[in-house]
């Protein structure tokens, strides 16, 4: 790109990114004031935001609820909701918006050319001209409104932000971590909540929501990113022509304000709602928290991730040690946010005492002086800086694209430096520096300035309390009473109008010219090729070994794969047990601190987990392979020491201690109940298939309510539980980590693997030889529709079924089917109708169906909107541009990039459960050739799932007791 024909911009600097092998340019456009940052290189994967400053002025959610609305339809794609025919019908990698405590960010990404400049221009227009102008229809569906069915009805709130939120704020940590930046900023904006306190939302008015556009979303406050392999001239002239030219520059005080540091450190104290028939007892969270300088150091920005890893999230920190050693909460956590102005470090211990606060500051401080006087670990921070190092440059996110990830970080500086973009992520320089200062005081230094002797700083405490949530739910109940009482007859008959008006808005289908506006690519535009699979046979001695031949740019990726088969039904709860205790226990010749620092400073991490493989050839028979699976990362050279440090973890661990099997325990509890508060819709399906299905009830056995159950009796009667389960854990281990019991899969180029299948062939005869009782099991499963209470103040409502045990097929077109599910027919009437923040559906070669809603209202009224599945597909017609959409979003779905590591990952998947090239091809032929008809037909199917009735809720004690006629089973989760 040659920036200087860019007349409409000024050019501010232009830089070799050599840490991510790219090139930088930050531009400021003439006319409108807006700043863009551009990296340049030959990543297809092609990444575009526009970002702005948002600094709440309350907690009204009002940075929230506007990302929400923008998004519901613009000037030149006035459909009510063009994000969701967005997903629906691009070739997306990334489509989304998020909102943060100091700015909101409207990210898009694609490898299709025309797909992205398709989303760039839907993004653009709806973020300068929203059509919430037009009418309040979008805020008050989005954001909150009164509900009021008929005049003699109950009045309620209701929003999709509102329920959301409602959700978020059921969650202690996250509870937990509003108050701590509150706590930390009171005089800056940061003490206001960017997403909404429900207490506070329905005090928004509709002007201060547009008024808040008008003052915020203006270029002069925006920031335009740009990321990969493009035009990046003809962007920047579309941009300018299209938009920008449009605006005259603007004064806009969006600044974000450094809060004036305290004198002495802060103490709050807060409460959080319990169920009723949960311990007040141990449930304290108690949390240490400190201001880190700012964003804007890159040498403290990192230091201190890495000082966090040193002293506190490493398993055997000895922050993390010394308060479990002194009985201090049953989880000790870290948490660095460096994604704001002014960063924050906090110790929490959760599950602790209110009693106990004294004594958590005394040893946090103790500990803290003690490390000052003696020095940090060394080898602890060369573990750190190797962590943080090796993941920067295998720059490996997941589902998530990289340049989305660089871009997201890029505000982290840019935010509060317009000139410094790329400070944090070109950090070669920065973790160079970062090692020579290991043998220095440096880091000794940073705590004593910045943990010891900074009074900026604050003790936050939040408490349980039982009815919190019922107590609340009665003074709105009492409020929107007195309020409706105070009303006339005509202003009660004008909340009914208003909310039927709002139902009639949100039924009416947009116009088919509207609709048109919004481009769609053609099916023809897609490719009929499937990604190839990347699996080559091998013996390592007699061990198995499928290679997967991939350039991976000097990582070799290693996974050792156990059988289960052998375990019976009585162990498999303690294989989820061995599987959370391995790697964080010490073992014959290190200690679990040592022997994780050990491995981080010279790989890239060893993990394990459970997995489950099936013959999708055999799918009626039920059988299924459950697996140990132990996996690593590291450059070739050390991938010998990887190994190593496997046999070290899989054949030498101490498995008789005690205490720190104990402190694990208590650990797992404490964890899986924030899992089932946040995210509880993965858990509640879980539970539901595994009414009927073995597989879904060995998962809900080894990771879901069936295993919570087990790891909370045994850590709440662990003197009686404890000789038995030290001798299970042994047990399992004889079992399983034997060499007629072991696969294995390797990620590497060509050359390397012949030196592996060596070190694996010395590997194998580490193992277990001796003969042991091999039973086997046969899970039974029984059908119980269960309702789980807990505090939270939505509902995550799951029904499941098998459609092939109901003598149904498998076809590719349920794949188009998730797709109209989760944004036509779900999403109309559980999102936008209902106010649940999420619904989703599932159908898989198994035969197994689900749906499921995420933070909802509603519970009863959500298991009727499933019923309805069925006459809504019996009666499916729609345009051929909208199943062309259809069909698009779903190929989307199957067609995410993929990194080294996830093509094989991929293709082991594939290999263990004997899906072929043919199989892949032809559900993508069935996908791409799918008919409006090859629909309708999949109503049966639906309706097989439905009438199997398994149905399983997480959610409010209350809303679970009122509808407690749906349920075999109700029963208090905690």
């Amino acid at each position: 790109m040659d920036s200087k024909k860019l007349q409409a911009y000024e050019l501010i600097q232009e830089r070799d990114l050599s840490g991510i092998k790219a090139k930088g340019t930050l531009l400021r456009h003439k006319k409108s004031g807006a700043r863009i940052a551009l990296i340049e290189n030959d990543d297809d994967n092609k990444v575009f935001s526009i970002a702005f400053r948002t600094p709440p002025e309350d907690s009204t959610g009002l940075p929230h609820i506007l990302e929400h609305s923008v998004l519901c339809g613009s000037k030149e794609f006035p459909a009510k909701d063009p994000f969701v025919e967005l997903v629906k019908g691009s070739l997306n990698t990334f489509l989304n918006a998020m909102t943060y405590p100091d700015k909101t960010v409207y990210p898009i990404a694609s490898c299709n050319d025309q797909d992205f400049q398709n989303l760039m221009h839907v993004y653009m227009d709806a973020v300068f001209y929203p059509n919430i102008y037009e009418s309040d229809k979008t805020f008050r569906q989005e954001g909150w409104s009164y509900e009021l069915e008929d005049p003699d009805g109950e009045l309620k709130y209701n929003g999709v932000v509102y329920n959301e939120m409602k959700g978020a704020f059921s969650s202690p940590d996250g509870v937990l971590d509003r108050m701590i930046l509150n706590s930390l900023f009171p005089d800056t904006s940061y003490s206001n909540e960017s997403g909404g306190d429900p207490d506070a939302i329905p005090s928004l008015t509709y002007e201060d929501f547009l008024n808040f556009h008008r003052k915020y979303y203006h270029p002069s406050n925006s920031y335009i990113y740009l990321y990969g392999d493009m035009d990046m001239e003809e962007k920047l002239q579309w941009l300018d022509e299209k938009y920008l030219s449009r605006f005259e520059k603007a004064e806009i005080d969006s600044e974000i304000r450094l809060q004036k540091p305290f004198n002495e450190p802060v103490e709050w104290k807060r409460y959080y709602s319990i169920a009723a028939n949960e311990s007040e007892e141990m449930n304290t969270y108690l949390s240490y928290n400190k201001v880190i300088g700012t964003s804007l150091d890159e040498k403290l920005y990192l230091a201190f991730s890495i000082l966090d890893y040193a002293l506190l999230s490493a398993p055997g920190a000895p922050l993390k040690k010394a308060l479990t050693d002194a009985g201090i909460g049953h989880d000790i956590l870290g948490s660095y946010d460096n994604g704001i102005y002014q960063p924050t470090f906090s110790v929490i211990a959760k599950n602790a005492e209110e009693s106990q606060k004294e004594e958590f500051v005394r040893v946090i401080e103790s500990t803290l002086e003690k490390i000052v006087k003696e020095g940090i670990d060394p080898d602890a921070l060369t573990a750190g800086i190797n962590y943080h190092e090796f993941r920067y440059r295998e720059a490996d996110f997941g589902s998530y694209p990289k340049g989305l990830m660089y871009g997201l970080q890029m505000f982290d500086s840019w935010l509060y430096d317009e000139e410094s973009p790329f400070l944090h992520i070109e950090a070669l320089d920065t973790f160079a520096f970062l090692k020579e200062q290991i043998s220095t005081s440096y880091y000794e230094d940073l705590i004593q300035k910045y943990l010891l002797d900074n009074t900026h700083a604050s003790i936050v405490m939040i408490c349980p309390k039982k009815g919190l949530t019922a107590e609340a739910d009665q003074k709105l109940h009492q409020k929107l009473q007195d309020y409706k009482a105070g009303l006339s007859r005509e202003e009660v008959e004008k909340l009914v109008q208003d909310t039927k008006d709002l139902r009639a808005y949100q039924e009416e289908p947009t116009p088919p010219e509207i609709l048109e506006k919004i481009p769609v690519l053609k099916v023809s535009d897609i490719s009929e090729d499937i990604a190839p699979i990347y699996n080559e046979e091998q013996k390592a001695g007699d061990v198995p070994c499928i290679c997967h031949p991939i350039d991976t740019n000097g990582i070799g990726y290693l996974t050792l794969i156990f059988d289960l088969r052998t375990l019976s039904e009585k162990e498999i709860p303690y294989a989820g047990l061995l599987q959370a205790v391995l790697g964080i226990i010490d073992t014959e010749h290190y200690e679990y601190g040592k022997l994780f620092n050990e491995i981080n400073r010279r790989t890239g991490g060893i993990e394990t987990s459970l997995e489950m493989y099936t013959d999708v050839t055999k799918v009626k028979e039920k059988e299924f392979r459950p697996t140990f699976e132990i996996k690593t990362k590291a450059m070739y050279g050390q991938l010998p020491f990887a190994l190593s440090m496997m046999e070290e973890i899989l054949m030498r661990s101490v498995l008789t201690d005690e205490k720190r099997i104990k402190e694990i325990l208590d650990m797992l509890k404490s964890r899986l109940q924030m899992k089932f508060l946040s995210a509880g819709h993965s858990s509640a399906v879980l539970r539901a298939m595994s009414y009927s299905s073995p597989l879904a009830r060995f998962k809900d056995m080894t990771n879901g309510i069936e295993y919570y159950e087990t790891v909370s009796r045994i850590a709440d009667h662990f003197e009686e539980e404890k000789d038995r389960l030290m001798e299970m854990l042994q047990t399992i281990s004889r079992k399983v980590f034997r060499k007629d019991r072991m696969i294995v899969s390797y990620t590497g180029e060509p050359e390397s693997k012949e030196p592996v299948l060596q070190e694996i062939e010395k590997f194998s005869g580490c193992l277990h030889t001796e003969e042991v009782e091999e039973s086997g099991f046969q899970l039974a499963c029984a059908k119980k529709n269960e309702g789980f209470q807990t505090s939270s103040k939505v509902q995550y409502v799951a029904m499941a079924g098998n459609f092939i045990d109901a003598g149904a097929e498998y076809h590719g077109a349920l794949q188009i089917l998730k797709v109209i599910m989760g944004y036509e027919y779900l999403w109309q009437n559980i999102r936008v109708k209902g106010g649940a923040y999420g619904c989703m559906s599932s159908f898989n070669k198994l035969g197994e169906g689900y749906f499921v809603s995420y933070r909802d209202p509603h519970l009863k009224n959500t298991l009727e909107i499933y019923q309805g599945v069925t006459e809504y597909l019996r009666n499916f017609d729609v345009s051929d541009r909208d199943m062309t959409k259809f069909i698009i979003g779903t190929i989307s779905n199957m067609d995410q990039p993929m990194t080294p590591a996830t093509k094989g990952d991929r293709s082991m998947n594939l290999y263990m459960n004997h899906v072929t090239e043919e199989m892949i091809r032809k559900e993508r032929l069935e996908v791409l050739r799918a008919t409006q008809q090859d629909i309708r037909n999949l109503a049966d199917i639906v309706e097989k799932v439905l009438q199997a009735d398994q149905i399983c809720v997480i959610g409010n004690e209350d809303k679970i007791e009122q509808e407690k006629e749906i349920f075999t089973e109700v029963k208090a989760l905690f």
